[in-house]
């Protein structure tokens, strides 16, 4: 959030701080539920998901408190335990994912098959605005192209194998009655990975503990970044101790993700939806910025100046151009909570599609007119 303000300035870049404040709150809640269900699904008779989920947001609590380095090399080594599992999962589960014996559903209409390409572009698309807060230790010589590969591959090759993964079983559940079980009509994600594994016995529940207390890895950065975010919102809550906001993020979380397990599917499509609609309009802004008007160049940013308001840009051009992205969003959307008449018309939600379109055209103007009458501004 602090680096956006060679873009957004420093009062406007506040929006996207208090922004990103609620969204990493809500991912919490989503990977938190998640996890819950998941440990609960080992021993469904002694464990329900409202302990899970307690358990769950204490142990992200603690690693986070434990500061960069700590989360850091947690995520370095939780993935292994997923890898196996899934691995088992495929390996145990497979023979149901023949195409000829998966139950058959009526044609999706184009408008849905872009809503749902958008809703998951949306869920990867919503890491731009934490993912900075994990490069601060990089060397400085290393390969901006490498680092920018790497990451980009760790993002794409984890989503496209675990969202395909996870639709070829959703859709065999309807038709497994044990899945269908264990999936609890699409609200216990944690039940159906459970009726998977359940084959192998007692590894199946070592691989679902494992499976759950990876899920902190996830759920650490983001809660890491929930107190980044709040502390640039403004200099006095940048004096406020990191783990005041943690302590704050935790006392919401856990009553916030308890509701919302009961209803998980619609509370994963709101948040991550709304989260990917300005999360695409924040990206196209600061892309646009750093390919145009900064031409790709790393040292045309004047970082000795990122907290000096009167050196770094205006920020009207960034602040009316996501106004602006949102004109055309809201008409676009289609949510439980609110159609617009353009996706009602047919289109199927493409607000992050046309809200980035949107942003970026608004941006490369109003930006050339705010460089030329304010040109003395360096940063």
């Amino acid at each position: 959030m602090v680096q956006c303000r060679f873009a957004w300035g420093y009062p406007a870049a506040i929006i996207p701080s208090i922004l990103n404040v609620f969204s990493m709150q809500g991912f919490l809640i989503l990977n938190c539920i998640v996890g819950g269900q998941t440990l609960a699904a080992v021993s469904p008779d002694r464990l329900n998901a409202t302990l899970g989920i307690v358990i769950i947001g204490v142990i992200s609590m603690a690693v986070t408190f434990c500061g960069y380095r700590v989360v850091h090399l947690y995520e370095s080594i939780t993935w292994f335990p997923n890898a196996v599992t899934f691995i088992v999962m495929l390996g145990v589960g497979g023979k149901h994912l023949n195409p000829a014996t998966m139950p058959t559903f009526p044609t999706p209409t184009p408008s849905a098959v872009i809503s749902f390409a958008c809703f998951l572009a949306s869920s990867v698309i919503s890491w731009c605005t934490m993912t900075p807060d994990y490069g601060v230790y990089h060397n400085v010589k290393a390969s901006t192209f490498r680092i920018f590969i790497y990451t980009y591959l760790g993002f794409f090759c984890a989503s496209v194998s675990l969202h395909m993964l996870g639709a070829a079983f959703a859709i065999t559940a309807s038709g497994v009655p044990s899945y269908a079980a264990g999936f609890d009509n699409g609200n216990d994600i944690g039940g159906l990975a459970a009726a998977i594994l359940e084959p192998v016995g007692g590894f199946g529940k070592f691989l679902l503990v494992l499976m759950a207390l990876s899920v902190p890895a996830a759920c650490a950065p983001t809660m890491y970044t929930f107190g980044m975010s709040f502390m640039a919102i403004a200099p006095f809550f940048a004096k406020i101790p990191r783990y005041v906001y943690i302590t704050i993020s935790e006392a919401i979380l856990i009553p916030v993700a308890i509701i919302g397990a009961t209803r998980f599917y619609a509370t994963l499509v709101n948040v991550l939806s709304v989260i990917g609609y300005w999360s695409t309009a924040f990206a196209g802004i600061v892309l646009t910025e750093h390919f145009i008007f900064r031409r790709n160049s790393f040292s045309r940013y004047l970082t000795e100046y990122w907290d000096t308001p009167t050196k770094l840009p205006l920020g009207l051009a960034a602040l009316f151009s996501f106004l602006g992205a949102f004109g055309i969003i809201i008409p676009c959307m289609s949510q439980v909570f609110y159609e617009g008449p353009i996706a009602r018309a047919g289109s199927g939600d493409i607000g992050v599609i046309v809200g980035f379109l949107a942003a970026v055209g608004l941006y490369l103007v109003l930006r050339s007119v705010e460089k030329r009458f304010t040109g003395d501004r360096t940063a």
